[in-house]
């Protein structure tokens, strides 16, 4: 138990970092904080700490550190749960996109037990999973989706084959055509913000911004061009960063009926060529290079490897590409060119497909080698910005930012939840490691950030962000893999302690499935709630549910009807992937997700990793068979690998650890063999992986089936790694 807040005092206020002077007055101030709080409650203190702001973002973070844990010293998790660090105000509780819907409805549909929108919260979440047609209809009408031909009902699910019932039948609509019109309600028009961005090393330039009528008039040219270019239906990758021009492309392809394949740009040539086989892409919109940090990284040579049909390049600087091209492919300008004789190259005509006509193809790493090729229809789009609208509170005028890629689910997120909600899309074109990243959220008024936890923790560790105003800022997001509390304690309080709301979902849910609110209080590091009309239990090694009450940790069921959930996969047996092995409840057939979830006291979430072996480095999916597949070729002596990732004890990135067994007659230092094989990875499977640690071994423990256990080795490290903590 670290120190109780009654017992700081100038000394370790200095020892934080403070002059004796700011020690004097911060003691007289912390002091005043708490005696006005009330009762002692630990919860009830530091509600007024952050009330008063006492703590301000220019503090070092070790009196952020100090006060928040000995504010808590005395809090038994056990007992009462994680620590609470954001509570939310009645008044505000009002003016969220949630809060409004409930004041709106709560009474009708709740009867008597409706009391606002905090204290009713968790009723109106059962109530949606319980009455998902109602709470459907309710959110389409908050959203800017236009239907050219209104659907049949919400949910039909008289089709048994489909676990996850038809939604929206009949509907027939263009959903980038509902991200690019003006509607009275949620209120966009012409001359209001969609875009903000800034190229890196122009940091002290004003940002640039994009109306809604400039971008649609770009989309629009686009759109006439690639109908110029490709046949109706065709498929086209999009393999670069996320600049506005990516942006621009991703709508244009899907307003001209069109399918995008989604790329992320740090794959190499080997990924690329798969994605593009298996989705059958007839083109490719790629740079010539990425700039990262003022140097220049090849992309389009990577790409060519994958021997594309056609590629489309966009320079990475100025307007003239730099690479000579081959004979089939066109630069940026030249693509452009094509408009040139159309009498009205800034109008077009959408494409009105069914609601269920696939409009992007996204993979996300199977266990199996090949990554699974994941179909987003127009309801996907329409289930993940309902999710932001609900839980981040994504609202008209907003500014959203969220650095990621088109070939993570991430890119398609943000950028429909931008647009179907009123947002602003704000892109930095660069690297978000660096301060320029920082000063970009400072002048494009960001007021929603999405991070991945890896960031934040580079941001903190290196100081880049010091003296960086970032207080437009109402709420963070974060999502890909597990946070670190103190991370998220430096990060809330860079915009004096606002909600990081937490998302853990998948590329085929369109969605998460447990997330933070800005309705409840929320704790460092978990999951406050199911998703709004997500239902789920946690099972025990036998599969049975645990009562919904009671803390435990377990697999997740997920209930099945989800909406913008997939009902096929374009590679896989969606059967066999997601619902086969799985138990039934209350008359539903489970659906799989793969999280290894932990319910706390109090009803948090905290994911504890995968069921299967899939691992998460650094946000990214990847499965041990890819990275021992790499592996077991990267040096002679090897016989076999099995690759697992571990949560460090602190928490934070998982640290990727290959137990090796060597060949007879071989000997190996695990330390060359660890350099052997994240060169052999990055240049593989991708450059940001690396490995932390290899271990010989003389043999693996095996199942009678004889497939590795992997879960025996995970268990070892992290015994390990315990005792070297304690040395």
């Amino acid at each position: 138990m670290g120190m109780r807040v009654a017992e700081v005092g100038v000394g370790e206020l200095v020892k934080a970092g403070l002059s004796m002077e700011e020690a004097q007055e911060f003691e007289r101030i912390l002091k005043a904080a708490v005696g006005g709080a009330r009762g002692s409650d630990p919860s009830e203190v530091w509600r007024e700490v952050v009330a008063r702001r006492v703590l301000s973002p220019s503090h070092p973070h070790g009196l952020h550190r100090l006060v928040f844990h000995s504010v808590y010293a005395e809090w038994d998790e056990s007992i009462r749960g994680p620590p609470l660090y954001w509570f939310p105000s009645l008044y505000e509780s009002m003016h969220t996109n949630l809060g409004r819907l409930m004041e709106t409805y709560g009474p009708r549909l709740l009867g008597l037990s409706y009391k606002d929108p905090i204290t009713s919260y968790s009723l109106f979440q059962k109530f949606s999973v319980q009455n998902l047609e109602v709470y459907w209809s309710m959110v389409l009408k908050e959203l800017s989706v236009l239907f050219h031909r209104a659907p049949r009902c919400i949910l039909d699910t008289t089709d048994k084959s489909k676990h996850g019932g038809t939604w929206l039948p009949g509907a027939v609509l263009n959903i980038a055509e509902c991200c690019l019109l003006p509607v009275s309600y949620p209120r966009k028009h012409d001359n209001s913000l969609a875009v903000v961005w800034r190229d890196e090393g122009n940091d002290d330039s004003p940002v640039n911004r994009l109306t809604l009528k400039e971008l649609r008039e770009q989309v629009m040219m686009v759109a006439n061009v690639l109908d110029a270019t490709f046949s109706k239906g065709d498929a086209i990758a999009i393999d670069m960063p996320m600049t506005v021009h990516a942006v621009i492309i991703y709508l244009a392809i899907v307003l001209a009926g069109f399918v995008v394949v989604s790329i992320a740009d740090s794959f190499a040539a080997k990924e690329i060529a798969t994605r593009l086989h298996v989705s059958k892409a007839k083109g490719i919109f790629t740079q010539d290079f990425i700039v990262r940090g003022g140097r220049k990284f090849p992309l389009y040579s990577r790409v060519v490897e994958a021997a594309p049909h056609k590629v489309i390049v966009l320079p990475a600087i100025g307007t003239d590409v730099d690479v000579q091209l081959r004979e089939q492919d066109l630069s940026w300008k030249d693509f452009l060119s094509h408009a040139d004789h159309l009498p009205r190259p800034n109008n077009y005509s959408p494409v009105y497909q069914p609601i269920d006509a696939v409009t992007n193809i996204l993979f996300s790493s199977g266990t199996t080698g090949d990554p699974k090729a994941i179909p987003w229809t127009q309801v996907s789009p329409i289930r993940s910005s309902a999710d932001a609208w609900a839980q981040i509170n994504i609202q008209v005028g907003d500014v959203f930012c969220w650095p990621t890629n088109l070939g993570w689910v991430m890119g398609p997120t943000i950028l429909y939840a931008s647009f179907l909600t009123g947002a602003a899309l704000a892109l930095y074109h660069g690297s978000p490691l660096d301060r320029g990243f920082g000063k970009f959220v400072q002048d494009a008024g960001v007021t929603v950030l999405g991070t991945v936890p890896s960031l934040v923790k580079t941001w903190k560790n290196t100081g880049c962000m010091e003296g960086l105003d970032w207080t437009k800022i109402k709420s963070f997001a974060s999502t890909g893999e597990t946070s670190n509390v103190d991370d998220d304690l430096w990060l809330s309080s860079r915009a004096y302690y606002k909600p990081i709301i937490e998302c853990c979902g998948g590329t085929e849910l369109a969605s998460s499935y447990i997330q933070g609110s800005v309705l409840q209080p929320q704790a460092f590091g978990t999951f406050s709630t199911a998703a709004m009309t997500t239902g789920f239990v946690i099972l025990d090694e036998n599969g049975v549910p645990y009562p919904d009450d009671q803390p435990c940790v377990g697999e997740v069921g997920l209930f099945p009807l989800i909406m913008g959930a997939t009902d096929w996969l374009l590679n896989a047996d969606h059967e066999e992937v997601y619902f086969k092995g799985m138990p039934m409840y209350k008359g539903m057939h489970l659906r799989r997700h793969g999280d290894i979830i932990k319910r706390t006291v109090g009803g948090y979430f905290v994911v504890q990793g995968r069921a299967d072996d899939t691992m998460n480095l650094g946000g990214i999916k990847t499965s041990s068979v890819e990275i021992e597949r790499v592996c077991d070729k990267a040096d002679e002596s090897v016989l076999e690998s099995a690759a697992i990732s571990t949560a460090p004890l602190n928490g934070g990135p998982e640290l990727l650890v290959v137990f090796v067994v060597l060949k007879k007659g071989y000997d190996c230092e695990p330390n060359e063999l660890k350099m052997k094989f994240s060169k052999a990875i990055q240049r593989n499977l991708n450059p940001l992986f690396k490995v932390n640690f290899v271990k010989i071994v003389p043999e693996f423990p095996r199942t009678a089936s004889n497939k590795i256990l992997r879960r025996v080795l995970r268990d070892q490290i992290k015994h390990e790694l315990s005792v070297r903590s304690r040395i």
